[in-house]
């Protein structure tokens, strides 16, 4: 998994690139876009109670970050409306951008599809210091998510400061 250096925009304008997007953060990203009626307005709500049970961590420490997988019909505007319905709140950003731009981000990550309205519902969490990241197919407990990022979390607290923890080559559960 790489991130794509391009620029990408999110909800209210902004140019950023996805590693600054994530930057030094614990992350859970999903794919959506906005004329989806069957997997989008799930995985959406998914992160929006992934939000609810992160609270005030979301932002700092966690981000959360959805990515349209429809650029042509994504627009910044569209996404703030969008993300409306689900309470998105500071730390969740919806990006899009260009369509080779957001065509080179999918692949990086894994997710791209030659067509987007049948795209797998697919959510990632990793942690952008460490680099480790785990892919959920299908729809995800909210649980099994903040799970993950408590995970992920407590690898930093055991990995004291200025270091990198580097666990995904053991196996779970071995320190």
């Amino acid at each position: 998994m790489r991130f794509a250096d391009v620029p990408l925009t999110d909800q209210h304008g902004r140019e950023l690139r996805l590693a600054d997007a994530v930057g030094e953060r614990i992350v859970v990203m999903g794919f959506v876009y906005t004329s989806c009626t069957t997997v989008c307005p799930v995985i959406s709500a998914i992160m929006q109670k992934v939000q609810a049970q992160l609270g005030e961590r979301i932002g700092a420490e966690v981000g959360l970050l959805s990515i349209s997988v429809d650029p042509l019909r994504d627009s910044p505007a569209r996404l703030l409306e969008y993300s409306r319905a689900y309470q998105a709140g500071p730390g969740w950003s919806w990006l899009t951008g260009q369509a080779a731009a957001v065509d080179e981000t999918l692949r990086g990550l894994g997710v791209w599809s030659a067509d987007y309205a049948s795209h797998p519902p697919t959510l990632l969490v990793g942690d952008g210091r460490s680099g480790q990241w785990t892919r959920y197919y299908g729809f995800t407990d909210p649980a099994v998510l903040v799970g993950r990022v408590e995970a992920l979390a407590e690898a930093r607290r055991h990995a004291g400061h200025g270091h990198i923890a580097r666990r995904d080559a053991e196996p779970e559960g071995r320190p």
